[in-house]
């Protein structure tokens, strides 16, 4: 039976991904419908997750080959290179980090909205699974009350009414419309199955619902921790925080194009589902439930009759005459027969309870209320989990292609780093220009040595050098050297490369006055200024 659904339409997106080709280990084609009890099917599914393993491989294969570069034939160039360029470097890693947070924003939408869809899905079953469990306890109430309460009343009424054959006739006929009732019941689908499968897949779809949500969390913060990690390490320049990077990087970059393909195979397995799930909820309940059951409560069009509607007559039809059987005996049996008044009684109980039972019973079997939950699931599932799905393909793939990025640029950025360090190292010991020497602290004991750029800072713009003070005994050392540069205490013992200030810039009239030097200032320096 074919019906235009009214309620439900499946997102465009859903058919794209249904569109996605579908071929089995042997790379033959196989059929797009949702069956994930055929074996061909789930290698379909399985096929697109391992085209990620694609994309890994050709990561790692370009990683290592620039690496291999970079380490084997670029150190050649860069041993002659005194001050590389940075600029390349920089701007990858500023794009990289900014590529890196746009698609953690991204997956943290459509972890979200994945999260929301599943939600719906499994609420909408929890509902659905109620108004079963409900549709059994009333009938099991009912055919309780008509086995087994109505069958004691009778039997001893029966016992009771014996002297008299119209009263005893009164009770077959009870008896014959509880059967009645009871047949009705009886032929109604089992919900129980139902029940305890709807109840399984609510379970078990929360559950694993719960670890992929936390898993995708955990992989996002990773992201953003290891790109702070990167601005810390290119900040502060340390090769072991770079080191950390490579490490996790690799990590990272590996779980990326896994969630990639794990995120693919879903979706298009959920759309397979989406684009038709009449048809296989029809075949998945074809046993249990027959086929005008099963359109009556996925459609539930006015077009359609109600399958349960002839049963719910009868019931009730039998229920009104046993009603109306059991008050004619109370108004005529009881001032003949005084002791069957309390078992019609209890008849008239039960039969008002079943009843109540009846009119729940009617309520829960409209199709409105099990439609509703069905097409709530659908839309949890095909627009805001299989939409959350797509986002999260989406941060997988820039994830996956920023780390490579990333991965190539950590390792330029050590052979900087250790280009720098070799720089900064490779200065001449005996240059008596050289801002790294260190002065070694003052001591009263001994003469104190002071460095030519102390010496000649405090000169200013002054062309010589003024003699050197004698020293008495009755003045201390650091008084005259204070003296001699000018009476300014602030240059006294204090290197250039120990204040945090850059050194002075080399200059002929600078190295003219040091060449003019008189043998008694070159005594009283000591030999540490000498060429």
């Amino acid at each position: 039976m074919a019906l235009a659904r009214q309620d439900y339409i499946a997102p465009w997106w859903t058919y794209w991904l249904h569109n996605f080709p579908h071929v089995n280990f042997h790379f033959q084609a196989v059929d797009d419908a949702f069956k994930p009890e055929d074996a061909e099917y789930r290698q379909s599914l399985i096929f697109l997750a391992c085209v990620s393993a694609v994309g890994l491989g050709l990561s790692l294969l370009v990683l290592s080959v620039y690496l291999t570069w970079l380490f084997c034939c670029r150190r050649v160039e860069d041993e002659d290179v005194k001050r590389p360029d940075t600029c390349c470097v920089t701007w990858a890693a500023v794009i990289t980090g900014l590529v890196i947070c746009s698609a953690v924003g991204v997956g943290f939408y459509g972890n979200s909205e994945t999260n929301d869809g599943v939600y719906q899905l499994t609420y909408s079953i929890y509902n659905a699974n109620h108004t079963l469990d409900g549709i059994g306890s009333k009938v099991g109430n009912t055919l309780d009350n008509m086995r087994v309460g109505l069958k004691e009343h009778l039997e001893r009424l029966d016992e009771i009414f014996s002297p008299r054959g119209e009263y005893t006739k009164s009770l077959r006929f009870l008896q014959q419309m509880a059967n009645n009732i009871i047949q009705q019941l009886t032929a109604m689908p089992d919900t129980s199955k139902l029940q305890v499968d709807l109840a399984a897949i609510a379970d078990q779809t929360a559950y694993m619902e719960y670890y992929r949500w936390l898993t995708y969390l955990l992989l996002l913060i990773l992201d953003l921790l290891i790109c702070l990690v990167t601005c810390l390490g290119l900040a502060k320049h340390s090769r072991w925080l770079l080191a950390v990077i490579m490490v996790f990087g690799v990590l990272t970059l590996i779980m990326s194009w896994a969630s990639l393909g794990v995120g693919t195979a879903t979706a298009v397995g959920t759309s397979d589902f989406c684009v038709s799930p009449d048809k296989y909820i029809i075949n998945q309940t074809k046993d249990s439930l027959s086929s005008d059951i099963a359109h009556y409560y996925l459609y539930c069009s006015q077009t359609l009759p109600n399958p349960f509607q002839q049963s719910l007559t009868i019931y009730q039809k039998s229920l009104t005459t046993m009603q109306i059987q059991v008050q004619g005996l109370l108004q005529f049996s009881v001032a003949v027969f005084p002791t069957a008044e309390k078992d019609l009684l209890g008849i008239q109980r039960l039969l008002n309870s079943s009843e109540f039972n009846l009119h729940q019973l009617t309520a829960l079997l409209d199709c409105r209320s099990l439609h509703k939950d069905y097409v709530e699931a659908l839309l949890g599932v095909c627009y805001d989990g299989v939409e959350g799905l797509l986002y999260l393909c989406l941060f997988s793939l820039l994830a996956a292609c920023a780390f490579s990025v990333l991965l190539c640029a950590v390792p330029r950025a050590w052979t900087l780093i250790a280009i720098r360090d070799r720089n900064y190292d490779d200065i001449d010991e005996e240059d008596p220009f050289n801002p790294a020497r260190r002065i070694t602290a003052y001591n009263p004991g001994r003469s104190q040595v002071h460095s030519f750029c102390s010496y000649s800072s405090s000169m200013g713009s002054q062309t010589s050098l003024h003699p050197p003070l004698p020293t008495t005994s009755s003045t201390p050392e650091y008084m005259n050297q204070s003296m001699l540069f000018e009476r300014n205490p602030r240059y006294e013992n204090v290197p250039l490369i120990g204040r945090g200030s850059p050194p002075p810039s080399y200059s002929p009239s600078m190295r003219t006055t040091y060449l003019s030097m008189t043998d008694a200032q070159i005594r009283h320096f000591g030999t540490d200024l000498q060429v």
